[in-house]
Formats: structure tokens, C-alpha cells, sequence
């Protein structure tokens, strides 16, 4: 698929053509170096994008940073939020009825727009088998309505939960979400309207952080990841690694 060819929804998130050269299947080497992947991403989107775009994005990712989100949000060490949301089918999930079977891998997803969202869960597909062999199960989190969470579920293949974060509440609860600056959320609107994948209740000009963690059969978080920059995302490894550390 060429540039010009993108769904401008995809434009207007930063994405190019590069984004749908990875399957879920075939490219086996994305879980391993998923920064890789990501920063092959953040340059075509440089070559190729006006410098209007690339400096309003900059400025909306410097503003985030700014705000002190990632310092006040849910850290290592920290007690994490319970909830019970639903998957696209409408079968309600349990964080702490969910750790009764293992830790939990919780991870948020912005929405199946957003090329780094979909690289990011094709990576962690990838190491399903990994999680689930280290004791772990997967759970993402999105503000998505069902029927467009099960888009991205399907395009992606993705054998784990993912479940609707409904008016981002949960993610509130994690102290994850931030507002769009005006310059980035009339970029979005230009091409795409994030109330159709969020709902008409929802509001236009608000995300939440790509954040990961790893949460123990206690509630604990014992191991977080977290940053301003939503083209940054925890490398799949990683996850596995503080899993593993879990059973020493």
C-alpha cells in the first residue's frame, strides 16, 4: 500500500505504509525488536509528513510530558485499581478475579487507528505463548467501543482479552489519561473523529498513556511502563523478563 493510499485516519496519527508491513504472522521478528519497528515508523513518518504535522505532534508529545502525567500515574510498588469491564462479545472481566489465575499483563492500546497501537499488540500476540508459559495472562485495555476493539482484534489476530474501557474511567483510575493539545485533536478531526470509535459520549480531545504493567497475584504492580511519548512502547521482552522474576 502506498502513502497516498492510507486511510486518512491513519495519516493523521502518523502512520505510513510501513505499519501494514507487519502481520500478525509474518513478520517473526517484530516481538524481538518491536523498538526497532517503531522507530522505522517515527522516520518514515518524518520523511514524509509536512513539517506543520511533525512540529505539532512534537509539541503535543513535549506538552504531555510537561504535565507530570507519568509521574503521578499507578508505579511499581503501587496498589492497581480493580475493575470489571467487558470484551467485544460482551463477557465481563475481572482484574482480581483474573489474578486468581496468575499475574496479569495489563496493557492499553490508544485505538486500532493508531499504527504504533497495532504494531505494539502484534508484537505482544507474538509472545502469548511466552506470557501464558510464565504463568502470565494478557489483558488490553482501550477506550474502543466493542465493535471497533473487535476490529482491531480481528486485523490483529489477537487471541487475548481485549476489553472496552467505556468514558476511560479505568484508565482515569490509573491516572493515565491526558488531553490532546488543540493543534493535535484538529489534526484528528481532519480525517477521523474519535468519538466514532470511543462514542458519542466520549470526549474528542482525550487518550490514554501507552502504558504497560505487570501485576502480581497481590495486587501488587511489579513492573511498569510508562511515557509521554506514545511512539514509545515496552519492548515485548521486557514483560516477559519481569514475569519470569516474579517465580524467583
Amino acid at each position: 500500500m502506498q502513502p497516498s493510499s492510507l486511510p486518512h485516519s491513519l495519516l493523521a496519527a502518523g502512520a505510513l505504509a510501513i505499519v501494514f508491513s507487519f502481520s500478525a504472522s509474518a513478520d517473526e521478528n517484530l516481538a524481538r525488536d518491536l523498538g526497532g519497528a517503531l522507530t522505522e515508523l517515527k522516520e518514515k513518518f518524518a520523511a514524509k509528513a509536512p513539517e506543520d504535522r511533525k512540529k505539532a505532534y512534537a509539541e503535543g508529545i513535549e506538552a504531555v510530558a510537561k504535565s507530570g502525567i507519568v509521574e503521578k500515574a499507578i508505579k511499581t510498588g503501587d496498589a492497581a485499581p480493580d475493575f470489571t469491564l467487558a470484551n467485544a462479545t460482551g463477557e465481563k472481566v475481572s482484574l482480581s478475579e483474573s489474578l486468581k489465575d496468575g499475574p496479569v499483563v495489563l496493557m492499553w492500546y490508544r485505538g486500532g487507528w493508531c499504527p504504533y497501537c497495532n504494531l505494539q499488540l502484534r508484537a505482544m500476540q507474538q509472545v502469548l505463548p511466552e506470557i501464558q508459559a510464565a504463568g502470565g495472562q494478557l489483558l488490553a485495555l482501550t477506550p474502543e467501543l466493542p465493535d471497533k476493539s473487535l476490529d482491531t482484534t480481528e486485523k490483529n489476530e489477537l487471541k487475548f482479552q481485549v476489553l472496552t474501557d467505556a468514558g476511560q474511567e479505568v484508565a482515569r483510575d490509573y491516572g493515565l489519561v491526558f488531553e490532546l493539545t488543540p493543534e493535535v485533536t484538529g489534526y484528528y478531526k481532519e480525517h477521523f473523529d474519535l468519538k466514532e470509535y470511543n462514542g458519542a459520549e466520549a470526549a474528542d480531545n482525550e487518550l490514554p498513556l501507552a502504558a504497560t504493567y505487570v501485576i502480581d497475584t497481590d495486587g501488587k504492580v511489579a513492573w511498569h511502563f510508562l511515557d509521554a511519548d506514545y511512539r514509545q512502547r515496552a519492548e515485548p521482552s521486557e514483560v516477559i523478563a519481569a514475569l519470569k522474576k516474579l517465580d524467583q
